[in-house]
């Protein structure tokens, strides 16, 4: 069992900065990759990129990429989601997830490829 915590979420204006962390705990040892997610209301919930746990490019959605980075702490378990350049259709809910293999629908940030999820942290860009 791998258990996942968000935070940093918050309101911010459209142009500033958020860096999100997700606290990674439990059994570690088969995580391969670890993403994070995004859902605004009425949509279905789309992949922001993931990065590979043994190292390697990470992979970012076309809609984030160039203003979203994915880094990760190994010493303390934490991986983040660095945000920049926000816009009003950044706003969302914002998950972490950790998959067992780092496989085609990693690659392609299907949510179907990561078997465990943490419960989410909000964040809110105004025009």
């Amino acid at each position: 069992q791998v258990h996942l915590v968000e935070s940093g979420g918050g309101s911010v204006q459209a142009g500033g900065s958020l860096r999100l962390s997700c606290a990674v705990s439990g059994d570690t040892s088969s995580t391969k990759s670890l993403g994070w997610f995004r859902q605004a209301p009425g949509n279905e919930r789309e992949g922001v990129g993931t990065i590979f746990t043994d190292g390697g490019n990470p992979v970012y959605a076309a809609s984030v990429k160039g203003r979203f980075t994915i880094s990760q702490d190994n010493v303390k378990n934490t991986v983040f989601l660095q945000m920049n350049s926000l816009t009003p259709e950044d706003t969302a809910m914002y998950y972490c997830a950790a998959a067992e293999n780092r496989g085609w629908n990693v690659y392609l940030l299907r949510e179907g490829a990561f078997k465990y999820w943490g419960q989410g942290t909000q964040v809110t860009v105004s025009s």
